[in-house]
């Protein structure tokens, strides 16, 4: 039977019914034994929609919402995803729908490279993502470990790390004007990881909505050396107890490695600092140098899906990148 499905901009009084068949339909995907209690309590609906709401779709089919696809601009690269329908109506075309007007967004955005996370043992998914160009690169790891430490750690964590040349602190901390400097050097940061990858929205999204705060690493020079945007606890993509590390990155160069290292550490000390229990980063696996270095700092995988590229190559998922994100 077919069904008549449109879609259209998602608006605020659409934010509940989405999160509830977001939830649905991955808990249902999985095998929860309550789909509902899929994520808990983390958010990816109204966090994504308020980043941009020009990114995010509802699909409607007979006046109710089918389901939605939020997008997210990361400058040269876009992420798509959630994508989720309503399970009574999988196999009835409304992904495709979705799909197709989502990349009409990332046409009017310019974007270079689109990404996405999906299920890798699920070949529906894959088969699905191909038809819109999307061909699967690498294993993304999901990782997580127990931040260490008590609370009497917390003074000597507020700025040194782990190397005496290096110092952390955080975006909020700074005055308007160096904001705006901050920006303009954590743009820079990133280009030289690929071309035109810009996260200023991003810090601007945790700052704006109070999900957290970005993680600033300086050398002794005074030079940007890796950049964390944290979300913190309930209610953001991290959830109750955790520390989540939307993207990381280190500058590029011949001290990657070292930063690298310094910025998860940089990460830990400042979840302890907020009274977070656990630290969940996510690193694709053709980063190899940079999963390797989680693995070493016992970082254990709670989840993994594949990552899916549109062209059919391989973005900044490369060997010499330190770049933490997953893409979900």
């Amino acid at each position: 039977m077919t069904i008549s499905i449109s879609i259209r901009k998602m608006t605020d009084g659409d934010l509940q019914e989405a999160d509830r068949i977001m939830r649905l339909a991955f808990g249902t995907f999985l095998g929860l034994p309550d789909p509902m209690a899929f994520m808990g309590d983390a958010d990816y609906i109204q966090t994504r929609y308020h980043f941009d709401p020009s990114g995010a779709l509802v699909a409607e089919a007979d006046g109710r919402i089918a389901g939605s696809c939020i997008l997210m601009n990361w400058g040269s690269v876009g992420i798509l995803g959630p994508l989720t329908v309503r399970p009574d109506l999988w196999d009835r075309g409304v992904a495709r729908h979705l799909l197709e007007a989502s990349m009409s967004i990332f046409e009017r955005w310019q974007v270079k490279h689109a990404g996405l996370f999906t299920f890798s043992q699920s070949a529906r998914h894959i088969y699905l993502y191909q038809k819109f160009g999307f061909w699967p690169g690498f294993l993304t790891a999901i990782m997580s470990k127990p931040v260490t430490g008590t609370i009497k750690q917390r003074e000597h964590d507020e700025s040194k790390t782990n190397q005496d040349s290096l110092s952390w602190s955080t975006c909020s901390k700074l005055s308007s004007s160096e904001k705006t400097s901050l920006l303009s050097r954590c743009a820079e940061l990133t280009n030289d990881i690929y071309p035109g990858l810009n996260l200023q929205k991003e810090i601007e999204s945790v700052e704006n909505q109070h999900l957290g705060d970005t993680v600033l690493l300086q050398n002794g020079g005074g030079e940007l050396a890796g950049i964390a945007i944290c979300h913190c606890g309930p209610r953001t993509e991290a959830g109750s107890g955790n520390c989540y590390v939307k993207f990381g990155a280190a500058k590029f160069g011949q001290r990657s490695f070292e930063y690298f290292g310094c910025l998860l550490d940089a990460c830990e000390s400042f979840a302890r600092s907020k009274g977070l229990s656990n630290l969940i980063a996510g690193v694709n696996t053709g980063r190899r140098s940079a999963y390797r270095m989680l693995l070493e700092k016992r970082f254990h995988t709670q989840i993994q899906g594949v990552a899916m590229h549109r062209p059919d190559e391989q973005g900044y998922d490369t060997p010499d990148k330190y770049v933490l994100d997953d893409w979900r």
